[in-house]
Order: structure tokens, then C-alpha cells, then sequence
């Protein structure tokens, strides 16, 4: 099988694209894992696939696969990569779109200067929803890990994630706890394990174990659930900058009910073929 693709990363966060609109491409989680190998195959983080709506109201639908393989609901990042591709393709000349995920509908939109704003939807905080293991709905929850008792803030943001403060954000244990978080008893679809440093109330660091992934080097839907953690526990103005390791992103959150909007760059390196 030969497929052609797009290699796109959105601040360093990578991901191969394929166009589903014109052949059905049915992928199994080996051959998803050699595409996302960086010895052996294109390499990324996530595979997006690009299919046709099944949704009335959507424009496109939108698949992700992590790099192990497994589907999961939503990426931020990728979110906006894909806005990219359907308009670098030439597959829509909206500006903006809507777009069907695993978990519900998100509105792209291509800015002035290049950027491109995705409206993420309102973050969801219910236990049971997220899904989290967990007697109350508190901001400030208590996770053992490793015979260590750490807080967090457990969230979803159309996938789950687990926000930490730390004080030096290079220094956290990403690695080592991260991946003890990501496959935590209480999350029972695993979890995205973000490590936060507060700057100042309109700006953040931010590294993020991602589930399936291990570190990115950015992650879109992790810095909306930051900063809606840091406005929760009244430590962050409404608009905030993220700083991650592969760049630079806006989240913006009016607070309860109301959506998330994140804006940031994203990026087409080069196409290509692979023989699967």
C-alpha cells in the first residue's frame, strides 16, 4: 500500500496528515505505529486523518491516532494543522469550518496573519465525564504516585488531563511521574499529565506527557486545560501565553460554561509517499 502524506507540526507538536477524502484508508494500529516510527517510518507524534462528515453540521471529519496506535478524541495542535491542510489542498475556501471529532464538533479559524484560532469547546470538570476516579468534583484533588501524594486539577478538554503546578517546570518530573500518571488506576482511559510553572498571571511554561505519545514538544489541548486551571484556582488572567518547548500559544477562557479558544501557528514541512 502506498500512501501519500503531509508532514505538519503546530509549535513542534508533529503529525503525518493523509487525505481520506478521495480513497478510504483503514490503517491497522501496526502499520499506524510504523508511520509514526522516526526510524523506521515518516515520524510524529500523532496521524491525522482527514475524512468526509458524518455530522449534518460539519464540513470535514477529523481522526487521530497517537503513535502507538490508539484512536483518541481530540488534539489541539492537530486541530489547527488540520485547518491548514483543507485549506492548503484547496478542499475548502472557508475561513472557517467545522469540523466533526470523536468527541463532538470544533470550529477552525484562519486568521489575518497566518495564525489559526480553534474554538476547543467548554473544558468539562465532572468526575465521571473526564473520567476520573474520584469522590468530589474539587479543583484540587490528591493523586499517589509512587508512594508520593501529588495535587492536581483532573479535567477534560474532549480528552482527559491531570495539571500540576511545580515551581521550575525544567526540573519536573516529566518522564519518570508523567508516564506513572498517564496509566494511573483513577484515570481509566489513561491521562495527559501536564506540568505548569507560573510567570506571572499572563504567562505560563508548560511540558505535557501525552497519552500514547510520552513528552511532546507542545500540546494544544494540555495548555487549555492549564490555563483553565490556573484561572480556577484564581492564578491566571482570562488570556494567557503558553510557552512550551516547541513554542508559543494563546488560550483564552472566559470562565464556567464558556469555551476555550486557542491560537497558535501551524506549519506544512514537506509531502511525501510511503510503501506500507
Amino acid at each position: 500500500m502506498r500512501l501519500k502524506f503531509t508532514k505538519m507540526h503546530g509549535a513542534g507538536n508533529d503529525f503525518v496528515v493523509l487525505n481520506g477524502l478521495r480513497q478510504r484508508i483503514q490503517l491497522t494500529p501496526e502499520q499506524l505505529r510504523l508511520l509514526a516510527d522516526r526510524h523506521f517510518g515518516v515520524g510524529c507524534d500523532q496521524i491525522l486523518l482527514v475524512e468526509s462528515a458524518q455530522h449534518p453540521d460539519a464540513d470535514f471529519r477529523y481522526r487521530i491516532f497517537n503513535a502507538d496506535g490508539g484512536e483518541v478524541e481530540q488534539c489541539g495542535n492537530g486541530a489547527r494543522c488540520f485547518m491548514r491542510f483543507v485549506h492548503d489542498h484547496k478542499l475548502t475556501h472557508k475561513r472557517e469550518i467545522v469540523v466533526e471529532t470523536k468527541n463532538g464538533l470544533i470550529t477552525p479559524r484562519l486568521e489575518d496573519n497566518g495564525q489559526i484560532t480553534v474554538n476547543m469547546g467548554a473544558p468539562i470538570f465532572e468526575a465521571a465525564r473526564i473520567p476520573f476516579l474520584g469522590s468530589s468534583d474539587a479543583v484540587i484533588q490528591t493523586l499517589e504516585v509512587a508512594g508520593e501524594t501529588v495535587q492536581i486539577t483532573a479535567l477534560s478538554m474532549g480528552n482527559p488531563h491531570a495539571i500540576q503546578v511545580v515551581t521550575d517546570v525544567e526540573h519536573a518530573p516529566v518522564a519518570t511521574q508523567g508516564a506513572l500518571m498517564e496509566r494511573h488506576p483513577r484515570f481509566s482511559q489513561r491521562v495527559n499529565a501536564g506540568f505548569m510553572q507560573i510567570v506571572d498571571r499572563k504567562h505560563i511554561k508548560l511540558r505535557v506527557y501525552e497519552r500514547g505519545a510520552g513528552e511532546t514538544l507542545s500540546c494544544g489541548t494540555g495548555a487549555c486545560a492549564a490555563v483553565v486551571t490556573g484561572i480556577r484556582r484564581g492564578l491566571l488572567d482570562a488570556r494567557v501565553n503558553v510557552a512550551t518547548r516547541g513554542g508559543v500559544l494563546n488560550i483564552a477562557w472566559a470562565g464556567n460554561g464558556t469555551p476555550v479558544f486557542m491560537t497558535g501557528p501551524a506549519i506544512a514541512v514537506f509531502e511525501g509517499e510511503i510503501n506500507l
